[in-house]
Formats: C-alpha cells, sequence, structure tokens
C-alpha cells in the first residue's frame, strides 16, 4: 500500500493566485482542476502529458487535500 502524501508539500494558498483558491506550488493549476480531470474519466498518464508541470506525487497531494 502507498504512503499518503503530506499535501502540504505540494498544495498552497496565496490570495495572490486564483483567489486564493488552494493550487499546487509553483504553478497556477487548481486542485479542484486535478479533481475535475479525474472525475471527467482522464487518467494519471493524461493528465501528466497534458500538464507536464505536475507529477504523480501532486496529484495524489490533491486527493489526500480532498480528504483532510
Amino acid at each position: 500500500m502507498a504512503q499518503p502524501v503530506d499535501y502540504k508539500k505540494f498544495i498552497e494558498i496565496n490570495p495572490e493566485i486564483r483567489f486564493g483558491k488552494p493550487v499546487i506550488k509553483g504553478t497556477r493549476i487548481c486542485f479542484y482542476d486535478v479533481l475535475g480531470w479525474l472525475a471527467s474519466g482522464m487518467s494519471f498518464f493524461e493528465i501528466l502529458e497534458d500538464f507536464p508541470q505536475l507529477n504523480e506525487e501532486s496529484i495524489y497531494a490533491c486527493l489526500s487535500f480532498t480528504a483532510k
């Protein structure tokens, strides 16, 4: 079983970025966007292919953040 990802290493909330929505650090990609892509059926591979600034851990961090 995989270790849980510490979402605090990957997600930040900054009022200057995307109106304070939680985003992946170093990007303007909102964690809600990642969840929406997963919910629409995109695979991890497809997301990583479309958004190379993300990595597998950042996607898992979005899922961990949701579960907090």
